[in-house]
């Protein structure tokens, strides 16, 4: 065991302490953090829903570009779960040099991909959307909101993918302002730019992009100055393929969830239209944004969870990390038991907060309880992948975040609502039971494989 010769020391060395101690204090500023971040990409959603003239449809249109905000996000995923669970191990064997040049490479690839998702997705824009679901009436809000969007695609990626090296260096308080100065800032442009000047769903854009440009000045302030332990040095920046190699593999766990997230979306959406119009489209927009809000403490949670994991699997502490994860997967359970709940019994609150209308609200009430259903079960998908993430087991990582969307909730997507005349019912209820199947699954096998391993 490390001897620790001053408090500031030891309050960023993650083999000291109680396990759920240190987990806490790094998760419950994530989970504030992630709290305001959701409430700011919903703002936008809640004011859109309220344009005067256009309210659904215009709801629907942002959801058509659900899809291509995902593929932007998968990309920053990427990096930002590959990086830090890297450095994480690095910093618990001592390794800083390592650590900065692993912080230094994952800074370059944010860059160069967002320039180039930049570029793609001007080219393609106008089919894309059309194949995601957008109908000529839903397809200038769409397009409206997406090509400001891609503007700021880099500060977008920037912002997701380089917050984790402050969160796992210990400056969770630091990690949450980044989110905080963004998200205050989102919700006072919000309505000046959608209704005081006029600017609609261009200005519900605007507002997330200049948030996210102030958010990421805010990070690459933070990481070049005096606080931090880690510094991002331009020395590293440039590429090393066997660190990017490293990264990617990593990563990749986190990247298929969301580029999987956006195959689910997609499906959804088109057969959502399909089978029952726009306004499934909109409905499913409404459920999306609401499970972004309900997940926020058990994303904070593992995130939370994952430095001090990792840090302790580097350091050979394995009965610590046995604690976290047993620490982590309780919680979340819990925790996500009573989400099942909340929807089952209140789902038109839910429904409220984004449209006021009768029949989006009629219609919605029966899609969420569907949703919903056994939700408890998604928590022991995020514990699973949080140790195999943590602990850099990228193979059965990515296997299972590949397994429960790619190859169980797409084929359900497309096939149940042809079975017993179940229609736009099928779609929503494909969830529920990937939740069940792919979550046992990678908690069970996490169970069997990693504990015998974590023996000391």
């Amino acid at each position: 065991m490390r001897n620790i010769h001053t408090t500031k020391e030891k309050e960023h060395d993650f083999s000291q302490g109680s396990i759920p101690g240190n987990i806490l204090r790094l998760s419950l500023p994530l989970i504030a953090a992630q709290f305001i971040n959701v409430l700011y990409n919903i703002v936008d959603r809640m004011y859109i829903g309220r344009i005067p003239g256009a309210d659904t449809a215009a709801l629907t249109g942002v959801g058509v570009c659900f899809p291509v905000i995902t593929v932007i996000m998968a990309f920053a995923f990427l990096v930002g779960t590959g990086g830090p669970p890297l450095c994480s191990i690095a910093r618990g064997r001592q390794e800083n040099e390592k650590a900065e040049h692993i912080m230094g490479n994952s800074f370059t690839l944010l860059v160069a991909t967002g320039i180039v998702l930049i570029l793609l997705g001007f080219l393609v824009k106008r089919p894309l959307l059309y194949a995601l679901g957008a109908s000529d009436v839903t397809f200038p809000y769409a397009d409206q909101y997406i090509s400001i969007y891609l503007l700021g695609s880099v500060f977008v990626m920037i912002s997701i993918g380089m917050n984790g090296f402050i969160n796992c260096q210990g400056f969770a308080g630091i990690g949450m302002l980044t989110v905080v100065i963004g998200a205050v800032l989102n919700i006072i442009l919000d309505p000046v730019f959608i209704f005081l000047l006029h600017r609609g769903v261009q200005g519900a854009a605007a507002a997330t992009v200049l948030s996210q440009a102030v958010s990421a000045g805010w990070i690459l302030r933070f990481l070049t100055g005096k606080q931090t332990h880690l510094k991002l040095r331009p020395a590293y920046w440039k590429p090393d393929l066997a660190c990017v190699r490293e990264i990617v593999s990593l990563g990749l766990s986190g990247f298929i969830m969301q580029a999987t997230n956006c195959m689910v979306q997609i499906v959804c959406n088109v057969t959502l239209h399909n089978f029952g119009g726009d306004i499934y489209v909109g409905i499913m927009t409404i459920i999306n944004s609401v499970r972004e809000v309900l997940t926020v403490p058990v994303n904070g949670l593992t995130q939370g969870a994952q430095p001090v994991i990792g840090f302790n699997y580097g350091a050979k502490e394995y009965t610590r990390v046995k604690q976290g994860i047993k620490f982590m997967s309780v919680i979340c359970i819990c925790y996500t038991s009573l989400v099942w709940l909340l929807t089952l019994i209140i789902p038109e609150m839910f429904i409220h907060l984004f449209n006021g209308s009768k029949e989006l609200v009629a219609v919605g009430v029966p899609a969420m309880r569907i949703y919903f259903f056994g939700f408890c079960f998604m928590s022991l998908q995020f514990a699973g992948q949080t140790v195999f993430t943590g602990l850099g087991k990228a193979k059965q990582a990515i296997f299972f975040s590949l397994f429960r969307k790619a190859v169980i909730v797409v084929p359900l997507t497309l096939l149940l609502p042809h079975i017993a005349g179940l229609g736009v019912n099928g779609v929503f209820l494909a969830e529920p039971v990937s939740n069940f199947i792919g979550g046992t699954a990678c908690f069970v096998t996490m169970f069997y494989i990693m504990w015998p391993a974590l023996s000391d």
